[in-house]
């Protein structure tokens, strides 16, 4: 990747916006893939470092590096370890951390990375280059487990159905034969319109990568890292994903909902260590109409107070 972004990222603008950035900040990309966001935060005069636990996104984001006269690191790592990687490097605390969740244009993109069914390609789903793949899984795990992972991470309403099938046919290998084994599953015609195969690749992909599990982590390492009045934005492209950032931020900012007969009042652990996040903003029709995929994104912001971190 040169100092031009293949693509713009979701939300950019309200994300930049929101991180209201002043030169000679210190800023974490927390997902830095093509570097979009990156760019957009160096172009404002902070400094960056930005995670990525893509070794793939890492070695492209070089010529950036270059480009930005010293004021970008990189770290391939995940973001649940930024705390321990940003102090190791004199890096904190920080004004702004920004997470975009969930797999990237770019690795949706590559057949070889089998996150898709778009395009045939090795059953593999890991954003790192390390650990179990997508196939080693589903030709190992136990039919409950696979259902429940395909039923709790897909919120798919007949998981057992899936599970009992991809068992049966098993050895899987390719992205083409565990999509064609979900669409004979559940029924599914060439006009539908969404291909029934999509929640199981969903659910297996974070799965393998325990993206809600890093997400959690992440979030609290964000809370840990941020200055007083710095900023925290969290980009997020499902329910699953926005539950759980809604919910942190929720109960950090000391604005969980009051109890009632059938919900008692929850006491709060700790001083706020969030102010009441802002209102959620979605992308807007021209946005969508030039990226489809943006439809289904949600930011979410909140600024840090003097608050310790809550206790994880």
């Amino acid at each position: 990747m040169s100092g031009d972004a293949p693509h713009i990222p979701v939300l950019r603008d309200e994300v930049i916006d929101a991180l209201a950035i002043v030169p000679g900040e210190r800023h974490v990309d927390a997902t830095f893939g093509a570097g979009g966001y990156t760019q957009a935060i160096l172009e404002r005069g902070a400094e960056v470092a930005a995670f990525d636990r893509d070794s793939q996104a890492i070695e492209g984001g070089h010529g950036l590096v270059e480009a930005s006269g010293g004021r970008l690191t990189l770290i391939e790592a995940p973001f649940s370890a930024m705390e321990g990687e940003l102090e190791r490097r004199g890096f904190l605390p920080v004004d702004g951390v920004t997470m975009d969740i969930g797999v990237s244009s770019m690795q949706l993109d590559q057949a070889e990375r089998g996150f898709s069914f778009q395009q045939d390609g090795p059953l593999d789903m890991r954003m790192a280059p390390d650990g179990m793949t997508a196939a080693e899984w589903l030709n190992t795990a136990d039919e409950s487990e696979i259902a429940d992972v395909l039923y709790h991470y897909g919120e798919e309403p007949r998981s057992r159905r899936v599970a009992k099938a991809i068992v049966s046919a098993r050895p899987l290998t390719r992205t083409s034969e565990l999509a064609n084994v979900v669409r004979k599953a559940l029924g599914h015609r060439p006009h539908d319109k969404k291909d029934p195969a999509t929640r199981t690749f969903q659910a297996i992909r974070i799965h393998i990568n325990r993206e809600l599990d890093e997400l959690a982590e992440g979030l609290a390492a964000a809370e840990r890292v941020l200055k007083p009045g710095g900023r925290l934005a969290v980009v997020t492209f499902h329910s699953l994903e926005d539950r759980l950032v809604k919910r942190f931020l929720r109960e950090r900012s000391g604005s969980q909902p009051a109890g009632s007969r059938h919900r008692p009042v929850q006491v709060q652990a700790a001083a706020a260590s969030f102010e009441a996040p802002q209102r959620a903003v979605r992308p807007g029709e021209a946005e969508i109409a030039r990226n489809p995929r943006a439809r289904s994104a949600t930011l979410r912001v909140a600024k840090r107070t003097n608050a310790a971190p809550w206790s994880s």
